[in-house]
């Protein structure tokens, strides 16, 4: 239960810290050295996979744990969707992906961009602030494709998607077009893709008939095997921190956006960490994860910039429990009792807690307390707008319209009331929530994700009459989310589905700044 407390010595005396703390960004921001920001994006790490948060784990985590000691951990972060591309396109967004186009799943391979031209993001409005920005990894928010007769990039049914598209030619609309300067990666899905794309164009195809690629050694490109693709993204984004750290004073600061692709399916860690845990490849693949994320802090150290960066460790979603390769209906927690979702219900795709409860660890020192928890309600949406009053900015009203500024989470001590007035919840197929204080209303019935054939879709304003099924948890009393009170507490059920009509029909879940 978080603690909320009235004015008093105490609650001033934590203010002042958090003033002092405020002041100390700003300074950051100003003239001299400025803050670097760096978001250390995991695909599909659950909450109970690092140890730091679950101390059962049966994947070890020394990195993510040593950084839970050097920065604060929060124990109620969210993901804005319990599956990919939506959770991306809100990070870079500020803004809930279902108040785009895509209103349930995720992007293929050959759909175009999702974030809307125009839009402002935040590799953008740091760019305007003075930054270099460069992104990293796992895009999947869609692009342009080249055709080679300039006509559809999506296949038609049982084709393969690739016969469409000229990889000889850029791509459009793609990550460079949407705030950053530099991008090295894939398009998105798995790590097993059909090219690698530098800027917009497509570099490498993995038949060893590519140009060499600067910062990467020979030996991860050919012979080419998918199993390369998380160190030689490790060994991009060093060489690109190595790069800004060779730049002549006075330094610009840098956004590094790594869309890390692990522990995401197909499992297969490197033969450095195949059979490591003793647990299985899922483990092992969790625990070479938190390697290639001790890599980059490695590289942030060894060039002096750990003091001056923002360090953001997360992930996009909960995990999938991820089966064993060996046994595809065997999971990890079956198997070794190594639980992915730690105390939480669901998993990935799910409105439950295990589908976007998800890790987060900030680090930056002497601004940020280390060997620190709060259990503040965040979500990840929230970077933009925090980012943003971090290096002293404003947003325009048309952007940004979910994310909320957490900077006294961040710095300081326990506030008196929440930060977000409610967080909004999405699953795989569209399902709604919608979370305040305890109370979580679950607009449908089941899980909403993956393990879910059919669920029965409520429209905004429909729960509560005419016996609408639903589903309301008290999470404070049983955080399992076991005991449905949907039907005991009709004027719960009432505020928060007004509440969450409300956020979908003016645009926003913020409020307007005069």
């Amino acid at each position: 239960m978080k603690l909320r407390v009235q004015w008093s010595i105490p609650v001033v005396l934590g203010f002042l810290i958090l003033m002092q703390g405020e002041c100390r960004a700003e300074k950051s921001g100003g003239s001299g050295e400025r803050l670097n920001i760096v978001v250390l994006l995991t695909d599909d790490m659950g909450y109970g996979d690092p140890v730091c948060y679950n101390p059962k784990s049966k994947a070890p985590t020394p990195f993510m744990d040593q950084l839970s000691r050097q920065g604060r951990r929060f124990t109620d972060a969210h993901s804005p969707s319990s599956v990919c591309s939506p959770t991306r396109y809100a990070i870079l967004t500020g803004r809930y992906a279902w108040r785009s186009r895509l209103k349930l799943g995720v992007l293929n391979p050959w759909d175009k961009a999702l974030i809307e031209p125009g839009r402002l993001t935040m590799g953008e409005m740091l760019k305007k602030r003075g930054y270099t920005t460069a992104a990293f990894g796992k895009w999947h928010l869609g692009w342009t494709w080249s055709t080679p007769d300039g006509k559809s990039q999506e296949p038609t049914k049982n084709e393969d998607y690739r016969a469409r598209i000229d990889f000889s030619k850029p791509i459009s609309n793609g990550p460079t077009s949407r705030g950053f300067d530099y991008f090295f990666g894939m398009v998105g899905m798995t790590p097993s893709e059909p090219c690698l794309i530098e800027n917009d164009r497509p570099i490498f195809n993995g038949n060893g008939n590519g140009p060499d690629i600067v910062g990467v050694s020979q030996e991860l490109l050919r012979p080419w095997k998918d199993e390369n693709t998380p160190s030689m993204l490790n060994q991009k984004v060093i060489w690109y921190i190595n790069q800004q750290a060779a730049r002549k004073t006075p330094k610009q600061p840098f956004l590094i956006y790594y869309a890390i692709t692990t522990p995401h399916q197909p499992i297969m860690p490197s033969a450095q960490f195949r059979g490591k845990t003793g647990y299985g490849e899922a483990c092992d693949f969790v625990s070479q994860t938190d390697d290639s994320i001790g890599q980059i802090l490695k590289a942030l150290d060894q060039n002096g910039m750990s003091e001056n960066t923002l360090v953001i460790v997360t992930s996009d979603n909960g995990s999938p429990g991820y089966a064993e390769a060996d046994s595809p209906t065997a999971s990890v927690m079956e198997r070794y009792g190594h639980y992915s979702s730690g105390p939480w219900r669901g998993m990935k795709g799910d409105t439950y807690e295990g589908g976007h409860r998800v890790p987060f660890i900030a680090r930056w020192p002497g601004h940020i307390p280390a060997n620190s928890v709060s259990d503040e309600t965040i979500c990840l949406v929230d970077l933009m707008s925090t980012f943003s009053a971090i290096t002293g900015g404003e947003i325009p009203r048309d952007s940004a319209e979910d994310s909320y500024d957490i900077r006294q989470a961040l710095f300081g001590e326990v506030s008196a009331r929440p930060i977000r007035e409610a967080t909004v919840h999405h699953a795989l197929i569209g399902m709604f929530a919608i979370r305040q204080g305890p109370w979580k209303l679950i607009q449908g019935i089941g899980s909403g994700g993956f393990t879910m054939p059919q669920f029965i879709a409520v429209k905004p304003g429909e729960v509560g009459r005419n016996g609408v099924p639903g589903q309301l948890y008290n999470l404070n009393d049983d955080p399992k989310e076991s005991i449905n009170l949907y039907k005991q507490k009709p004027e719960i059920v009432a505020r928060l589905s007004k509440l969450l009509e409300q956020y979908q029909k003016s645009g926003r879940s913020t409020p307007l700044k005069p």
